[in-house]
């Protein structure tokens, strides 16, 4: 009889602690967002979201040394603000970039200040700091990998993820 109980309970635990939902599994937890009763947003709100920031421009650009935002780059960033207001349950991932030139410890700390600048400007427009975390890639991750000034103008860049969404 005690076996039986001592199983049971064990089965029981052991059932507890492997289930999740897929959105906890993809680590989407969130407050306020649309999609879940406990705020967090459901993997196809988190599509929809990276979607909607593509289509805005999921990325802004940057001069050459420089970290300092565009117009234009704050135009959509201040679009990013309104889709994440919208989709309170997401959290990003700010990824700073820069172009092939200067050393690697340059390009890192250079994408870092880019990101930091795209994070504060998000907060500035009324977007939590706790939502967003930010990365430097530097120049370890170009976007188009021609080695000219058309390249690396497109290299010189902060872009948005939303953070948990699956990718394929």
């Amino acid at each position: 009889m005690r076996l039986k109980l001592v199983t049971m309970i064990g089965a029981v635990a052991l059932l507890a602690a492997c289930s999740s939902s897929s959105d906890q599994a993809a680590g989407t937890a969130g407050q306020g967002g649309a999609g879940n009763p406990d705020g967090s947003i459901s993997r196809n709100a988190l599509a929809s979201l990276q979607g909607e920031l593509s289509r805005v421009g999921d990325r802004v650009f940057f001069e050459t040394d420089q970290w300092t935002l565009q117009p234009d780059g704050q135009r959509t960033i201040q679009g990013w603000a309104q889709l994440l207001r919208q989709n309170a349950g997401a959290n990003i991932i700010l990824e700073g970039h820069a172009d092939e030139r200067g050393t690697r410890e340059y390009n890192i700390a250079l994408g870092e200040r880019r990101a930091a600048t795209t994070r504060d400007y998000l907060v500035s427009l009324g977007i939590d700091a706790r939502r967003i975390r930010t990365i430097s890639y530097g120049k370890e991750r170009p976007a188009i990998t021609e080695s000219n000034p058309d390249g690396w103008a497109q290299n010189r860049r902060s872009v948005i993820v939303v953070q948990g969404l699956a990718t394929s």
